[in-house]
């Protein structure tokens, strides 16, 4: 057990951050977390103490971070939301870079930020962009870093693989973007959090794709998740055009965002891909049969998560 020590997660009251903070505090450490959501739900009982974010006051948010040790980055968005600005790549970018400069101020010693597989400056996508951007501002920052870069996550909690069984439950036919060929390799959760509290104790700088033991094309993930759960379906190729529209709908019905263009194009431009060596041990085929009964039971809205501030994720 580890005493005295504070380490600060981002968003530990979401997916990724809960279960970094979780294994935190079995560790022994005393954990804070930085919110947009201080009243949500705390699966903690307490143990983990909320602070805003502050983004437009610098010097409270490096008091928020004043004696941590380290500092886990999960925050990040999916898409622009027109409807909120801060909600935005751009917003993003510049309060993440406001982060890492309030954590060199409060003298945090290290950082383990999550990003993206093959993130690009050069890239079309304003995602894999905007992650490129934060990476090289931390390595420049002069903090002690570990950079993740995991493709897909997978959990309980999470909205792409429960999303596609859900579709994969209600409709007679199921949808890959053009040839369904592009891989991908997704890394359970608490896989990564394992990862970034070991990352955390370290002290070299290191750059690390976090992804999964399995490797599958598109049509071979969809395939999986319907043997999964008894849902198996005649899979069409469809034109990426006509899967927006197709998602498009959905969102409209549930006034969330199911997919974005960006997001079908990157999945397709083989993105999602790497040839690294895998760093997580849970197989996704395992875990869909362990939770084949509740997976895509109900559908997962990432607007619903941002509006409502107060229910915890599982209920969202």
């Amino acid at each position: 057990m580890t005493s005295g020590e504070i380490h600060v997660v981002t968003g530990a009251f979401g997916f990724s951050g809960k279960y970094i903070a979780g294994r935190l505090l079995d560790a022994g450490y005393e954990v804070r977390t930085l919110t947009n959501s201080p009243n949500r739900a705390n699966p903690f009982e307490g143990r983990v103490k909320a602070y805003p974010y502050n983004f437009d006051n610098p010097d409270r948010l490096a008091e928020s971070l004043q004696g941590a040790s380290v500092l886990y980055n999960n925050y990040w968005v999916r898409f622009n939301y027109r409807e909120n600005i801060s909600f935005a790549y751009s917003g993003a970018v510049e309060n993440s870079l406001k982060l890492f400069e309030a954590a060199k101020k409060a003298g945090v010693r290290r950082v383990v930020h999550i990003s993206i597989t093959n993130p690009s400056e050069d890239s079309p996508f304003e995602y894999f962009k905007g992650k490129a951007k934060l990476e090289k501002a931390l390595i420049e920052s002069g903090l002690s870093y570990a950079i993740l870069r995991p493709a897909v996550l997978f959990g309980k909690e999470d909205i792409l693989i429960n999303n596609i069984a859900w579709f994969l439950r209600r409709f007679p036919v199921f949808g890959v973007f053009g040839d369904g060929k592009y891989k991908l390799q997704p890394i359970y959760v608490d896989d990564l959090a394992k990862l970034a509290v070991e990352q955390g104790k370290k002290t070299e700088n290191v750059i690390i794709d976090a992804i999964g033991p399995e490797t599958f094309t598109y049509r071979e993930l969809v395939e999986e998740i319907a043997d999964a759960i008894d849902a198996r379906k005649p899979i069409l190729h469809i034109p990426p055009v006509l899967g927006y529209f197709i998602g498009s709908v959905v969102s409209k019905i549930f006034g969330d965002v199911t997919i974005t263009r960006d997001e079908i194009e990157g999945l397709m431009a083989g993105l999602l891909y790497t040839n690294s060596k895998p760093v997580g041990t849970t197989r996704l085929t395992d875990w869909l049969q362990e939770n084949a009964a509740t997976v895509g039971i109900h559908y997962s809205s990432e607007l619903a998560r941002r509006k409502d501030r107060v229910t915890g994720y599982e209920k969202l």
